[in-house]
Order: C-alpha cells, then sequence, then structure tokens
C-alpha cells in the first residue's frame, strides 16, 4: 500500500512539474502583436482635393522574426490617388519582402486628394500581415487616421429674387467658381425645385431639366447655370429651391457643396429686377464706373398709374459726388434717388405687362477709410421701393492689392557702386525696393512679378535674407517672381505691416543706350485671389528707370547714360 501511495504522489508531482513547465514554454512562445508598432501620419484637416500625404511607419519592436509580411494601405472613401485621374484604386498593397527582423523599420509615402463636403471626415487605414517565426497562426495589425475636410473652396450660389409673383416667367441663375488648386473631374450640377415649379428652359441645355454636366472645373475657372421657368403658390408661400454640386466616380455622385434659397410668392402687381454695367451678379472694384439699369414690370391686371421709384444706396464704397441721374433727383441726406412720374412716362402710366427702365451712374472710390473689421468684406447695396414692392439687392466688391515698385542708388540695405551717370560698358548697381498693400479683403497666393531688360542682371543681394526662398529667377522669360502668399485685410495700410523686399540689380549699359534713360526693371505686377468674391485682382506699378523719381539725391544730370 505504501509503495502504491507513493507511486501516486510522484504521477502527481510529475503532473504539476509538466504543467508549469508547459505553461512556462507556451509563455515563452506566445506572440504579441502590439510588439510591432504601425501608424500612419498625417493631416487631421484639409480643404476639399488638396493634395495631402499619409505616411505609413512601422517597426518590429520585438525579438522575433516575422515572416511573409505585406502591407495594405486603403485610402479613405471618396479620394483620387496622386498619378491616377479617378477613384477606381483604392488599395494599394506592398510586398515587403521575406521577413521583417526584429529592431527593423520602414516608411511609405501615399499621396492622395480628398474629394467630399465640409465637415465629411475621411478615414485611411493600413493594415499589416505577417507569420510570426515558427508559428502557423497568422496575426494581422491595422491603424487608422482620420481627416476632416474642413473647407470645400468653390463659390456655389443662387442669383434669385427673394419674392415673386405667382405664375409670373423668370430666369434665374446658379454661379460657380472654383478656387481649388486642382482640375476637378466628371463635376454635376442637379437643382431641385420646390413644388409647382414649371422648367421652361435653361443655358446650357440640361440633361434632364434637373442635372447639367460640367465636365473638369480648373481653378479660377467658374460658370453659370440660366434656369427659365413658372412658379406657382399662395401668396406668402415660402418656396425652396436647392442645388448640389459634386463629382460623379465609378457611378456614385461625391457631394462638394450645396445651397439653398428660398423665395416668398408675393401678390402680383410689380416686379423689380437689376442690373450693373450689364451684369446681374456684378463684382465690383474699387474705382469702378457703374451704371445701373433697374427694371420694372406690371405682372398684375390693373393699370398703375402716377408711381415714384425710390432707390437708397447704402456703402462706403460709394462717391457721391459723381451720381448722375439725368431722370431722377438725388437727395445727398439719406443717398437716395428718387424718380418721379412726371419725369419718367412708364411710371405715368403702366399698363397690364408692360416694363419700364431707370437707370444712373455713380463711381466707387478708389480707395475709403478702413475703421476695423467691421470694413471686412464690403458690398454695395441698394433698396428699390415701388409702390408697394421693394427689392434689396448686395453685389460685393473686391480688395484692392497695390504693388509700390521704387529704385535707388544712394540707400542703407545694399551700399551700391559704379558710376553715375551710368557709363557704357561699365557696371552701376542700384536698389530695387516692392512694397505691397492690400486693402479690404482676404486675399490669397499673392505673387508679384516683372521682368529684367537686356543689360540688367540680379546680383543676388536680397532683403530681408529670409525671403530669398520666396523669390526666383527665371533666365529665359528674364521674369523675377515674389511669392508673397497669403495677406489678411488691410495689410501694409493702416499702420498694419505686409511683407516688403529689396533686391540690387546690375546695369552695364550698351552702345545704343547712351544718351537715354533706359528702364532698369519693367513694370511690376502684383495678382491674388480674393477670398470673398473669389476673382483674381491684380494691380500695377510702373517701371523704374535710371531717372529714379524716388531717389531724391540723385540730380537729373546723372541719369542719362554716357
Amino acid at each position: 500500500m505504501k509503495a502504491m501511495k507513493k507511486i501516486k504522489l510522484f504521477i502527481i508531482v510529475l503532473a504539476v512539474i509538466v504543467g508549469i513547465a508547459g505553461i512556462y514554454y507556451y509563455q515563452k512562445n506566445i506572440y504579441s502583436k502590439e510588439v510591432l508598432k504601425l501608424e500612419i501620419l498625417g493631416p487631421s484637416e484639409a480643404e476639399a482635393a488638396q493634395e495631402i500625404e499619409y505616411v505609413v511607419k512601422y517597426k518590429n519592436n520585438g525579438d522575433t522574426r516575422l515572416d511573409d509580411p505585406q502591407l495594405v494601405f486603403e485610402y479613405p472613401e471618396y479620394s483620387i490617388p496622386i498619378g491616377e485621374s479617378s477613384l477606381r484604386i483604392t488599395k494599394t498593397a506592398i510586398d515587403l519582402g521575406d521577413a521583417v527582423y526584429p529592431g527593423q523599420e520602414q516608411t511609405f509615402s501615399f499621396k492622395a486628394r480628398l474629394l467630399g463636403k465640409e465637415d465629411d471626415i475621411k478615414t485611411a487605414k493600413a493594415t499589416l500581415s505577417y507569420r510570426p517565426k515558427n508559428l502557423k497562426a497568422g496575426y494581422e495589425s491595422s491603424t487608422t487616421l482620420t481627416t476632416v475636410i474642413k473647407k470645400v473652396p468653390i463659390t456655389f450660389e443662387f442669383d434669385l429674387p427673394s419674392k415673386i409673383a405667382s405664375g409670373k416667367e423668370l430666369t434665374f441663375r446658379l454661379n460657380y467658381y472654383s478656387n481649388i488648386n486642382f482640375s476637378i473631374p466628371d463635376l454635376r450640377i442637379t437643382v431641385e425645385y420646390p413644388t409647382d415649379f414649371e422648367y421652361i428652359d435653361s443655358l446650357p441645355k440640361a440633361l434632364d431639366k434637373t442635372e447639367w454636366d460640367i465636365g473638369s472645373l480648373n481653378k479660377a475657372g467658374g460658370g453659370r447655370i440660366e434656369i427659365s421657368g413658372k412658379l406657382k403658390g399662395d401668396v406668402d408661400e415660402e418656396k425652396i429651391f436647392q442645388a448640389k454640386i459634386g463629382s460623379w466616380q465609378n457611378g456614385e455622385f461625391i457631394l462638394l457643396k450645396e445651397t439653398t434659397k428660398e423665395v416668398v410668392i408675393t401678390k402680383p402687381s410689380l416686379y423689380i429686377s437689376q442690373q450693373i454695367n450689364g451684369s446681374h451678379g456684378y463684382v465690383a472694384n474699387p474705382g469702378d464706373i457703374l451704371h445701373y439699369e433697374i427694371s420694372f414690370e406690371n405682372v398684375g391686371e390693373e393699370i398703375l398709374s402716377n408711381l415714384s421709384l425710390i432707390v437708397k444706396l447704402e456703402g462706403k464704397a460709394f462717391d457721391f459726388e459723381t451720381l448722375k441721374t439725368p431722370q431722377g433727383d438725388f437727395a445727398a441726406g439719406d443717398n437716395s434717388i428718387v424718380f418721379d412720374w412726371k419725369k419718367v412716362s412708364q411710371l405715368q402710366f403702366l399698363d397690364a405687362k408692360e416694363e419700364g427702365t431707370v437707370d444712373f451712374w455713380i463711381n466707387l472710390k478708389k480707395e475709403w477709410d478702413i475703421s476695423g473689421s467691421q470694413d471686412k468684406n464690403p458690398v454695395i447695396k441698394d433698396s428699390v421701393f415701388l409702390n408697394q414692392a421693394n427689392e434689396e439687392f448686395i453685389n460685393k466688391v473686391n480688395s484692392k492689392l497695390v504693388i509700390l515698385q521704387k529704385g535707388y542708388f544712394n540707400d542703407e540695405v545694399f551700399g551700391n557702386y559704379g558710376p553715375l551717370p551710368p557709363r557704357v560698358g561699365e557696371d552701376t548697381t542700384y536698389t530695387i525696393m516692392w512694397n505691397v498693400q492690400n486693402f479690404y479683403n482676404d486675399v490669397s497666393d499673392v505673387k508679384v512679378k516683372a521682368r529684367l531688360p537686356k543689360n540688367v542682371e540680379l546680383t543676388g543681394n536680397i532683403f530681408p535674407s529670409e525671403l530669398s526662398s520666396k523669390f526666383a529667377f527665371d533666365s529665359l522669360s528674364r521674369e523675377i517672381t515674389w511669392q508673397v502668399g497669403d495677406l489678411k485685410m488691410s495689410q501694409g495700410v493702416a499702420n498694419t505691416p505686409a511683407p516688403n523686399i529689396s533686391f540690387q540689380i546690375k546695369f552695364t549699359p550698351s552702345a545704343d543706350q547712351r544718351g537715354e534713360r533706359p528702364n532698369l526693371i519693367g513694370e511690376a505686377e502684383i495678382t491674388g485671389q480674393d477670398q470673398w468674391t473669389g476673382a483674381t485682382i491684380e494691380g500695377t506699378s510702373p517701371a523704374v528707370t535710371t531717372l529714379l523719381p524716388d531717389d531724391k539725391t540723385i540730380t537729373s544730370e546723372k541719369t542719362i547714360v554716357q
């Protein structure tokens, strides 16, 4: 019996030892996928169609070799990989070789453009599959990165009256403009009409009365869709027009932007419309001469007589001293124009379905005071009152970009040298200064350009030196370009500093320039994209000659080539 007990005890102890050893062996050989670090680096926010880069990094932090590795990168939904023209490629697989060894790390770059509307969340995913050495089981590590589309730089809006008489035929417009630095392919615009709208025609022609094929839309490209129809409804009933712009990809419509316009049905009587310089949606520039044409129509059934039409103008940009109105009387106190039936025959007697027009001219100021942020994104507004009918028209005003180009011999920047007056075959250096100003709206992608004439070269001296990376010269076209970048409202104006640059040039006159005052640099041109209006705006500054009008130390006799 004692022998049997000893055998049983030995078996039990042996089983415990084997169990412990098994657990130890299992724990020693179990593999945790946490030892493989996998991550995606990229932006948390982006503009629609902006080129962005995803960097996928992995590292084997363990002491085990990982066999048969393969990396798969999944682009976010509705993204266009760089180098592709559509969204067909959604995944990219990369063979990492036979194995990933302990301590080995590597990075891969994937570039794409994201399509979608504002606040869309786009998720990229990376997955690395492998099999740890001496194990048959396969493992997989994955990670994701989300990017939010914070802005879609597309202007998309209705040009549509806020009030419409029931049953009247109307023509309205849908304007679009792209400020995206990419040609968006396969664009479509769709419109959803309110109930009781009867479609008549459109320009360009619609695919099915509600859809238009725009094709590709480049940066600074745009257009309009003009739609004619009739809208019926009860007086004071609200009607909603909706429109969407997006890209068709693989049978799916990717929404980029949408807009709505509410229209109220009014009692048929008078319809008022307006054009400025022949356009219903005119975008004005400082210094413009504006020709207003205000049209009115009796859309009712009764004859209207002895009418008065009043136009009230609002906006700091107006130069009221330039107003000309042969048919109206201007009241400077409230900046209103009164058109009386005694001077305008159509206001004296307006039969049913009859139309009339009044007009006036007024200039915009070239500049006006900037008091603060309340003057940002200016508009010019006019309210038209005719009997019980009234309409308010608002037009945007572009910013004003200014480039001041000046030339000096005597300055404190570089210290110029050479003969004055300049002599044929000898070098004389000069300093060119560029000062920029931006007035009323934020402006992006600002550039300054000018051309160097023959016998003029850059010395390479630039101040401040940190701007040299933004300064370029094309030796073939002889064009200098300064990439200024983005300018906020009032930069360079009203004690708000703006970037300025100075550079040195070397002039070596030729024999045929003797007795002349040649150009040292051609006309300077500044351009930029107005963020308020979406328009490209520009300004110029005259060429600088050896006369150097801004250098008060230079007398006239020192400016003629000898």
